[in-house]
């Protein structure tokens, strides 16, 4: 069986080599066979589109108030530090820190009632990245597969010579890689593919130079070379093959194939190398790590990545939330509208569904801080989430749902983790009733709740 070495055990091609470039594993890059695929569709369990996903992960938890859902008559201790700002929708306004998403308000849709009711890091990330509550801070191992997971397995990649999903530059959640974005029971195959696991958990200000994984250099391995290698194990797998009763083989032969046709074909490595961008085109993403991911992310989705996470974490802002919320939501801010201005200019935002959100929103009532830092922050609140949405081929302009005057809970409208994956699927053209065995064999529903939302189709 040919394999390609990523030094590490997640789905990834770091450190590729000429001595290792036939040695280790390379999971996370296939999404179904082409077969899986049509039985799925000849059974409505998938629809065929091209649709993919974008999804903005703000790992720690970002204030509701500080961003989609400001409550500028609240008291002081609730309304925080900044004001707000109108924007290109009537009636709409945000937080002051988002600027440019102002004027692009309608193309967005806001969900200021989403709930979960946890602070716990651990449960409220796995429910937001799941759809389901199963792991927990005593508790960790992920219970239930992740969006993106579900995603590359029922649909796969859009193109062939591309992973179905990607983590950049590594998707995880709390610490954890690939934490509860992972898939679970659905198997390792379905992990996202991880640009770069050497530099990861990036904050906005970190120095770094965002290059296209290694591995897609194929680190000075002639193609050639491969060709020759690749025919010869392809004859002693064939050999194996003819005594394996289980159809194992069959199962490596597709992440075989999967992992040459990157190595090999040219879709990958120009899909993420960024610096074929126009310079134009990249400007107003910024030079920061997040703004060069998630010009990535587009260039990934536009070749053909069925679904890809951008990381932009350290969001857990227990004192100081003026300055550690303010500056990173600058940088978002500056981001998100890039990628969404860009999407469209390219007449591909309908087909592009991008999604910004954390794991749980920050208490409405400020604090004091925290032991050695005294300066006034926000703490875990699962109780009013806020979650933009954008493209996709969803209405924007619109705002789902209501907290009360002080942002604390939902008074209309309230929904559920499940029921923003339910609008997901939907887009994605997925049946989110279709079953897959759990670690005991049970057949387990992709969600058991949960309904699309309505307004925004």
């Amino acid at each position: 069986m040919l394999q390609l070495s990523c030094g590490t055990p997640f789905p990834n091609c770091q450190g590729l080599s000429r001595r290792t470039a036939l040695k280790a594993g390379f999971l996370g890059l296939a999404g179904l066979t082409m077969g899986d695929l049509a039985r799925l569709q000849a059974s409505g369990a998938a629809k065929k589109n091209d649709k993919a996903v974008i999804l903005i992960w703000l790992d720690g938890g970002p204030s509701q108030l500080e961003t989609y859902d400001p409550k500028p008559d609240a008291p002081i201790e609730y309304r925080g530090p900044f004001g707000v700002v109108q924007t290109n929708v009537p009636g709409i306004i945000l937080s002051e820190t988002l600027p440019r998403h102002a004027k692009l308000a309608d193309k967005m849709a806001f969900i200021r009632s989403l709930h979960h009711n946890t602070g716990d890091h651990f449960a409220g990330a796995h429910w937001m990245l799941t759809g389901r509550f199963g792991s927990t801070s005593v508790d960790l191992p992920q219970k239930y597969p992740s969006l993106g997971s579900y995603i590359s397995r029922v649909r796969g990649t859009n193109k062939p010579g591309l992973p179905a999903y990607v983590g950049l530059p590594a998707a995880q959640s709390v610490y954890l890689f690939p934490g509860y974005q992972g898939a679970a029971y659905l198997g390792g195959e379905y992990n996202p593919f991880d640009a770069n696991t050497e530099e990861k958990y990036l904050g906005y200000s970190y120095n770094v130079t965002v290059k296209p994984p290694k591995c897609l250099s194929a680190a000075g391995v002639e193609p050639p070379r491969l060709e020759v290698r690749k025919n010869l194990l392809t004859t002693i797998d064939r050999l194996k093959r003819d005594v394996d009763q289980n159809h194992r083989i069959d199962a490596i032969d597709r992440h075989q194939q999967h992992a040459l046709s990157m190595i090999l074909g040219d879709k990958a490595r120009e899909a993420f190398d960024i610096d074929k961008e126009d310079p134009k085109v990249a400007e107003p993403y910024g030079k920061s790590p997040w703004g060069r991911y998630a010009l990535m992310a587009r260039r990934l989705v536009e070749a053909g990545v069925t679904f890809v996470t951008v990381d932009m974490p350290h969001w857990d802002d227990h004192s100081n939330i003026a300055v550690g919320h303010g500056t990173k939501l600058e940088v978002v801010d500056q981001v998100v509208s890039a990628l969404i201005t860009d999407l469209s200019q390219r007449g591909i935002l309908d087909r592009v569904l991008v999604l910004v959100m954390g794991e749980f929103g920050r208490t409405p009532r400020i604090n004091s801080g925290q032991p050695g830092i005294p300066i006034p922050g926000r703490d875990h609140w699962g109780d009013a989430i806020s979650v933009m949405l954008a493209g996709g081929g969803l209405k924007g302009g619109i705002v789902v749902g209501q907290t009360n005057a002080k942002a604390e809970f939902p008074v209309e409208r309230p929904l559920k983790p499940h029921d923003l994956f339910a609008t997901v699927y939907k887009v994605m053209g997925i049946d989110p009733s279709l079953t897959f065995n759990d670690y005991a064999g049970r057949p387990v529903p992709i969600l058991n709740e949960g309904e699309p939302i309505r307004e925004l189709f």
